[in-house]
C-alpha cells in the first residue's frame, strides 16, 4: 500500500490565520501516486453498478473524473454560485472558516441512479452535505463518499447521516 501521507504538504495560516491548509498538489504531480490513489479511492466501489461520480468544486473534480472513468461512469459536477451554465438547484453550506452556495444542473442525477461523491478533503462535513441533499432532492441514490483526505478533529462524519465513507488518509 501506497503511503499516501508523504504526498500531502501543510500550509500554514491558509487561506487565513488558524487553517492548516491540506494540499494535494505534490500527489497530483507524482503519477505514480496519483494514479494509486485514484485506483484505491475507486476500488471499495468497483463492480457496484455506480451511475453516477459526483464531483465537488474544485479538487473534488480531479478524483471524481478519474474515477468516473475507472468505474465506467458518469460525472456530475457540483460548482459554487453561478458557474454552471444551465438550470441548477443549490445548497448553502458552511466551512470551518466561510461559507458559500454550491450549485448542480437539475438534471444531473435521474431518479434511482446509483451515486458515489467524491472530493478531495472532507472537514466539517458542510460541503458534502450540500452535495449529499441535492442529489437526494434529484432522486440520487447514494453508494458512498469517498474522500483522499479526512480530518478527523473537525467531525464532518457527523454530519453526514451515516453514509459509508472511504477514505485514504485521516489526520
Amino acid at each position: 500500500m501506497f503511503e499516501f501521507k508523504q504526498f500531502v504538504r501543510e500550509i500554514p495560516d491558509w487561506p487565513q490565520k488558524g487553517i492548516g491548509f491540506k494540499d494535494i498538489t505534490p500527489l497530483l504531480q507524482n503519477s505514480a501516486a496519483f494514479k494509486a490513489a485514484v485506483d484505491e479511492m475507486a476500488k471499495p466501489f468497483e463492480d457496484k453498478g455506480i451511475d453516477m461520480v459526483v464531483g465537488i468544486d474544485a479538487r473534488g473534480f480531479i478524483l471524481a473524473s478519474a474515477m468516473a472513468y475507472k468505474l465506467g461512469a458518469g460525472l456530475v459536477i457540483v460548482r459554487k454560485k453561478g458557474k454552471l451554465p444551465w438550470r441548477t438547484i443549490s445548497r448553502d453550506y458552511a466551512l470551518e472558516y466561510a461559507s458559500n452556495t454550491l450549485e448542480m444542473h437539475e438534471d444531473a442525477i435521474l431518479p434511482g441512479q446509483t451515486v458515489l461523491l467524491v472530493d478531495d478533503v472532507l472537514a466539517t462535513g458542510g460541503t458534502m452535505a450540500a452535495a449529499v441533499d441535492m442529489v437526494k432532492q434529484l432522486g440520487g441514490s447514494i453508494y458512498g463518499l469517498a474522500f483522499l483526505t479526512v480530518l478527523d478533529f473537525l467531525k464532518g462524519e457527523e454530519k453526514l447521516g451515516g453514509y459509508p465513507i472511504h477514505t485514504l488518509i485521516r489526520y
